[in-house]
């Protein structure tokens, strides 16, 4: 792992946003409250960190979309007290990190909530509750080609044993191309991210 510094919760919740803006299950959510809320879609393609009121925007998408800061659902039991880290994680290590205690993940993972495994059981034609694989196949072929996706947002008690908040279209991707190269992501620790990120 190569940390190359410091990031904080604006940078995290910019770079979530801005990751599932363009998802075909959590985009549309974020664009209507986007529009409800007359912000510019700039707020999220082109986030300005420094900017104390946009951050405290994106805050209120996020909360409104998923829940953060309210502790209820994606972030129910998520921890306050989060100390968030930029770092390059190599193949291996990206091997190494757990899909959310989601039952859709769990399912297409067989179990182990690992993306080799799911990749596996992808490759063999398993759909998990017959959802087709479709885009996972073709972000799959994107990151055997080199497209760059936008930085996982992993999280743990320590950087030793992460799993994926965001990202996990993109962790199956690196799964189906072999873990091809280097991912730059997001890493949040807290001492009671364990109950989140069992």
């Amino acid at each position: 792992m190569l940390v190359l510094g410091p990031s904080n919760e604006a940078e995290m919740i910019a770079c979530f946003l801005g990751a599932e803006l363009t998802s075909t299950r959590f985009g549309e959510a974020i664009r209507s409250a986007l529009a409800a809320h007359g912000h510019p879609g700039s707020l999220l393609t082109h986030p300005d960190i420094s900017n104390a009121s946009e951050n405290a925007a994106r805050r209120a998408l996020l909360a409104l979309t998923r829940g953060y800061g309210e502790h209820r659902e994606l972030f129910d039991i998520f921890p306050d007290d989060v100390t968030w880290t930029r770092a390059v994680l190599a193949p291996a290590e990206i091997a190494a990190v757990r899909y959310m205690d989601y039952s859709y993940w769990i399912e297409l993972s067989g179990g182990t909530r690992l993306p080799a495994d799911a990749a596996r059981r992808i490759k063999a034609g398993h759909r998990a509750y017959d959802v087709p694989n479709d885009g996972a196949l073709a972000a799959g072929q994107a990151a055997n080609a080199g497209v760059r996706f936008p930085p996982l947002i992993l999280v743990g008690e320590t950087h030793a044993s992460l799993v994926c908040l965001e990202g996990h279209l993109r962790l199956t991707a690196y799964a189906l191309a072999g873990f091809p190269a280097a991912v730059e992501c997001l890493l949040g620790t807290a001492p009671g991210m364990g109950r989140w990120a069992h």
